[in-house]
């Protein structure tokens, strides 16, 4: 929950381009660029103001330097200066302006990243607490409370919150593609949880047939259980809702490889390494679909790749677990 000690803590910590400004430094940096007098004098105004706690004095005038400095430096110290000021002031819109600004006058700056992930990050914790005080009962309210839960691993409580958003909402979407996700991510699933997964992803189709998710999920199950036809069959329609979806380009060819259905196998499988370049098992399933076409050369290459996919992977984990746990 949003906590005003909290966010003033972080934007003293925040720090060097927050507490800050050497007004000395940024006008005369700004004369030696040429600005204009009028912009510079508005901006030392603007950031004087700020600086002192005048937050709302401050930000008419920083929203106004803002476009119209020319100093980079002072840009930055415009924006920075701004997001802090809306912050303070509870104007939320104001504060995406500014971090919208100086994300793209300095996309890779990692003080700005690192002030816009607080930012983000506090704006979200206050919509939450907003809601947990004015609507705790409301399907939102359940579903908020769920992803929470779900987040720290209380399955059977998250389940709860989900259905009480499905008692007031039978077609949410999303709803029970989350409770057959809940379902499949205890420690060990027995064949019953997989069962109630299955009708959950069945029951979020019924609501929404575009949920590519629940497809892959219902074609892992079926994998599992060799049911390779049906495998096929919602591997593919995951991959044609979402084409991007790499992961389900590598189960339908996996699903035909298994079948010995070589040649079908190949355009998914080549999808597949195209959108999962670093992923050694569909380099590995192609391999095999193009070696049993007699597609040698090309299987090889893949097998190749495989390989040293696979051995940078393990030479990874090695490294990683000789590292000082310090």
């Amino acid at each position: 929950m949003w906590n005003p000690r909290s966010t003033l803590l972080f934007f003293l910590i925040a720090g060097g381009a927050l507490a800050i400004f050497s007004v000395a430094q940024t006008s005369s940096k700004t004369r030696e660029a040429g600005s204009a007098p009028w912009a510079a004098s508005s901006a030392e105004r603007a950031l004087r103001l700020a600086q002192s706690g005048h937050c709302k004095e401050a930000l008419p005038l920083l929203k106004q330097s803002r476009s119209r400095a020319t100093d980079k430096d002072l840009k930055r110290n415009i924006g920075l200066a701004g997001v802090r000021c809306a912050m303070f002031d509870g104007q939320p819109d104001a504060a995406n302006e500014f971090l919208l600004f100086l994300n793209r006058e300095f996309p890779h700056d990692p003080e700005v990243l690192y002030v816009s992930v607080h930012t983000y990050s506090d704006l979200a914790n206050r919509a939450a607490a907003d809601l947990a005080m004015t609507a705790p009962q409301s399907a939102e309210g359940h579903e908020l409370h769920a992803e929470s839960l779900e987040t720290n691993g209380k399955w059977d409580e998250a389940a709860k919150e989900y259905r009480l958003v499905l008692e007031q909402n039978p077609r949410a979407p999303g709803i029970h593609f989350r409770l057959g996700r809940l379902l499949l991510s205890k420690p060990s699933p027995s064949p019953a949880d997989a069962e109630e997964a299955k009708k959950e992803m069945q029951a979020e189709l019924a609501i929404d047939p575009s949920n590519a998710g629940a497809e892959y999920v219902l074609g892992e199950l079926a994998k599992q259980n060799q049911l390779w036809d049906d495998a096929i069959q919602h591997f593919s329609r995951a991959a044609k809702l979402d084409a991007s979806f790499g992961d389900a380009y590598v189960g339908w060819g996996g699903a035909l490889v298994s079948l010995k259905k070589f040649s079908e196998a190949i355009p998914p499988l080549q999808t597949a390494v195209k959108l999962q370049s670093g992923n050694p098992a569909a380099h590995y399933l192609l391999a095999i679909a193009y070696s049993r076409t007699g597609r040698k050369e090309e299987g090889d290459r893949e097998f190749a790749i495989q390989q040293k996919l696979t051995q940078k992977g393990a030479a990874g984990e090695t490294a990683g677990s000789q590292q000082s746990p310090n």
